[in-house]
């Protein structure tokens, strides 16, 4: 598929935008995946294009977090590996099914976080006891893989509220280990989706720069500024990002919802 330069620096500059975002609260995918879909690359391929700009993206993220010392790889290696062993399974079913079925769960699940981070008792920075073993965290860890390999945006923020409720992190360290995880099930779907030949290299590489970009950028926001600026984020992510899905005719969601 030959894609214009106008059109791959549109790609560019929404892979910056969603790259900070991401890095901060999740949700990049939701700006990503859509212009894809605007930019006429076909459902399939553009869930496979988005994996491997995020890939990339969320690498130099996880970098960032690394180096300041947020990141505990070794403490998380089970829910890393079944971060990515979920999103294996999900990309070999998106290659088979409907994307659209699961997709038509995000809306709640959504609206759901944006009512936890709204409500819930204020968190911050430090780490408290975890609600579940490294067993219950990993199956919670591996769903939330096994969607994102399956279609994917929103998975940041799903996995974010998992080490937040379930694995006791503060939200600094919590987005560190998103990132981690995420970078998991990116470079499984990937990989996946590269074995079916669905990936449009040039796009996906063009808006890896911009992807890298907003990263650092993101990454850097969140350590700086933690919990002041990454709940409201999620809060305004979440929400935002479920009126995007249901008012846009164009959006598979709405089409689902409302034919």
């Amino acid at each position: 598929m030959i894609l214009s330069p106008e059109t791959l620096g549109f790609l560019m500059a929404a892979a910056l935008m969603a790259g900070c975002i991401d890095a901060m609260a999740g949700g990049g995918g939701l700006i990503t995946l859509p212009a894809l879909m605007a930019a006429g690359v076909p459902p399939v391929a553009a869930v496979a294009t988005n994996k491997l700009q995020s890939s990339i993206g969320t690498l130099g993220a996880c970098i960032a977090y690394a180096r300041a010392g947020h990141m505990n790889l070794s403490a998380y290696r089970w829910p890393i590996a079944a971060a990515f062993a979920g999103s294996v399974g999900g990309a070999w079913l998106l290659q088979r099914v409907d994307p659209s079925i699961l997709a038509g769960l995000m809306p709640g699940l959504l609206i759901a976080l944006a009512a936890y981070f709204t409500f819930s008792p204020r968190i911050g920075e430090l780490d408290r006891h975890s609600r579940l073993g490294t067993a219950g965290l990993s199956l919670l860890i591996g769903a939330v893989g096994f969607y994102d390999g399956f279609f994917g945006p929103g998975a940041g923020a799903f996995y974010a509220t998992v080490f937040l409720t379930m694995g006791g992190l503060g939200l600094v360290r919590a987005t560190a280990q998103t990132k981690a995880v995420n970078l998991a099930s990116n470079v499984a779907g990937l990989l996946t989706m590269v074995a079916g030949g669905h990936v449009i290299w040039i796009a996906g590489l063009v808006m890896a720069v911009g992807s890298i970009t907003g990263g650092q950028i993101g990454s850097h926001l969140a350590m700086r500024f933690g919990s002041r600026l990454i709940r409201p984020l999620l809060i305004i992510m979440s929400l935002g990002l479920t009126a995007k899905m249901l008012l846009d005719p164009n959006n598979p969601i709405h089409r689902l919802l409302f034919g």
